[in-house]
């Protein structure tokens, strides 16, 4: 009997093994991708921590009116505090203003890095200024839809709102206007913490049904979270065009008042984005396409430093400013 066969004759002896590989990850959503990063226990804790280490150093008093007050007085070119407001042209013109003036405080800074990952594009430099366009038309519309319907009651009942009220804190109690802010920032704080523990699968994403659907929808979602912190926001140029647009009792002039009031906090946010898009898209792309968990690990740090940050600040610290609680560390300067 030959070689041959005898293979033949024992059929079993040649086999074909069939090696089923695990498939492959993938995105569920915009902002949850496909490949998580290892050590997610520590990108958690230093994230955290980062957040927390913001909280203590962060001064209000040098970004609302060093910054602030100082941005808004050269572009209105007279003192935004002192000078009235005069008419519906003038305070559309001092939303805007305020707005562009608002875009580091603490309100806003949860909006900053959430984005940057988007901007890694290829293609020729104008397309890569032209592709952060679309995400950042989507972020608008939900931004835009949320600050409109808030602008609009409050040129209806604004008067009768705690943000209306001038009244100041006083030591060992929480005004309304500060029970307000706890409590919108709170949730906007947890709800990035969540979106960030999602980014790196610890929880389950709460677009993956959605997104099927509609890609954009974290996008829209992330506009309806900005325009979220006008319903919180203490900074006092914001409280003096609220009030405006409450005396007013116009809910047309207050939605067109808010609307630019939220497009004014992310302009300087956009053309950055635009920038970072313009000269980094491709060098961006590369980075993350050679190690896909990198992607995940700096969508999951931006929400996770943002969300810790916004939550200890205006939740823990604030009860410390107020005397509720006995301590929290800050610097000297904060």
């Amino acid at each position: 009997m030959t070689q041959t066969e005898r293979h033949a004759s024992h059929p079993s002896a040649v086999e074909e093994v069939e090696v089923r590989l695990p498939p492959e990850p993938r995105s569920t959503s915009l902002f949850v991708v496909g490949h998580a990063p290892r050590r997610r226990g520590l990108i958690i804790l230093l994230s955290v921590l980062g957040g927390f280490l913001l909280t203590v150093v962060w001064s209000a008093e040098f970004v609302d009116q060093t910054i602030g007050d100082n941005v808004a007085n050269t572009l209105l070119g007279h003192d935004a505090k002192q000078t009235p407001i005069s008419g519906v042209v003038a305070g559309v013109i001092f939303a805007f203003v305020s707005g562009v003036a608002g875009t580091f405080t603490a309100c806003n800074v949860a909006a900053f890095g959430a984005l940057a990952p988007l901007a890694g594009t290829s293609g020729s430099r104008l397309g890569r200024f032209l592709a952060p366009l679309r995400p950042l038309g989507w972020m608008a519309v939900g931004m835009i839809a949320v600050s409109a319907l808030y602008g609009a009651i409050v040129g209806l009942v604004g008067t009768s709102m705690p943000q209306f009220s001038t009244a100041p804190n006083t030591p060992g109690s929480l005004s309304p206007r500060s029970i307000q802010s706890m409590v919108v920032f709170g949730a906007i704080g947890l709800i990035m913490l969540y979106l960030g523990l999602a980014a790196l699968k610890v929880v389950p994403d709460p677009f993956a049904r959605i997104s099927r659907r509609f890609p954009n929808a974290p996008l829209i979602f992330m506009g309806v979270l900005i325009a979220g912190f006008l319903i919180g926001r203490p900074f006092p140029l914001f409280r003096q065009m609220f009030r405006d647009a409450a005396e007013s009792g116009n809910p047309l002039y207050g939605a067109a008042a808010f609307s630019l009031q939220s497009i004014g906090n992310i302009v300087i946010m956009a053309v950055l984005f635009l920038l970072l898009a313009w000269f980094a898209g491709s060098r961006l792309q590369t980075w993350f396409a050679a190690r896909p968990s990198r992607l995940a690990a700096t969508i999951a740090v931006a929400f996770l430093v943002a969300g810790a940050f916004t939550f200890l600040y205006w939740d823990v610290r604030l009860l410390a400013r107020r005397e509720i609680i006995p301590w929290y560390p800050t610097a000297p300067w904060a």
